[in-house]
């Protein structure tokens, strides 16, 4: 945990005496077919993107974008809304969609089309964020009390609950290849979140940018390095990306 802030810290002090680099991009707008509004939340290596967007009649509806500019609509059995978060480097696409009632179930597309509904057992709510290239899945559901938790699903099919000590609200939003696990918790009594790495022993480290007033974290690479973004003293949001040592 200590390397992990340090890191945090240093980085911090890095940009604050730096400035931000000025990389040059070239920048492709994405718009879904008949959208009023377009989502990407993921990438792979193949560059395909996943996200969603919003219909003029009205529907939400997740997306794949394939590398030759073709758009595919993930609707998955039963759904009157999808929303795709994460995709995998051979292809196999997680998210959560909402059936002809309010609940949520997340879902992970095949590489052959097909679908398999993802429904923590005794959850109310189930949403899937992320996968990594073994098939494992994270994300988060609601129990019948109420509370949200984070899950990873495994390959072998078993859920185990991800809660960060003290939480009573978690989000599992990534996973890399090393089975590392990031998110956000918090307590619902002092509205207050705090980022998590979970290692792939079962221990956490917590962790919050420096001078934030809530910290969450979204993705994790290989290499360790995670995203998110945090909220500052005065309320201003700020994406940052964390390194590891330092």
């Amino acid at each position: 945990m200590k390397r992990l802030l340090c890191g945090l810290a240093a980085w911090g002090l890095l940009m604050g005496l730096t400035g931000p680099a000025k990389a040059q991009y070239m920048f492709t707008e994405i718009d879904f077919p008949g959208s009023t509004y377009t989502v990407a939340y993921g990438i792979n290596d193949a560059g395909q993107i996943v996200g969603y967007s919003f219909l003029e009649g009205g529907t939400e509806d997740g997306f794949l974008l394939d590398v030759d500019g073709t758009y595919t609509t993930l609707d998955p059995p039963g759904s009157t809304s999808s929303f795709a978060y994460g995709i995998n480097d051979a292809g196999q696409i997680v998210g959560y969609y909402r059936d002809g009632g309010v609940t949520y179930h997340g879902f992970l597309r095949d590489v052959d089309g097909s679908y398999t509904t993802l429904d923590v057992p005794g959850a109310t709510y189930t949403e899937a964020y992320g996968i990594n290239d073994a098939g494992q899945i994270v994300g988060r559901y609601t129990d019948i009390g109420g509370t949200r938790h984070g899950f990873l699903l495994d390959i072998d099919g078993s859920y185990t609950t991800i809660d960060p000590p003290g939480s009573t609200y978690t989000d599992a939003n990534g996973i890399n290849d090393a089975s590392q696990i990031v998110g956000e918790y918090g307590d619902f009594g002092t509205i207050t979140f705090r980022g998590f790495l979970r290692d792939v022993d079962g221990s956490y480290t917590i962790f919050d940018v420096p001078g934030a007033r809530d910290t969450k974290a979204y993705g994790i690479n290989d290499a360790g390095q995670i995203v998110g973004y945090y909220t500052d003293a005065p309320g201003t949001i700020h994406g940052f990306l964390a390194i590891p040592g330092g």
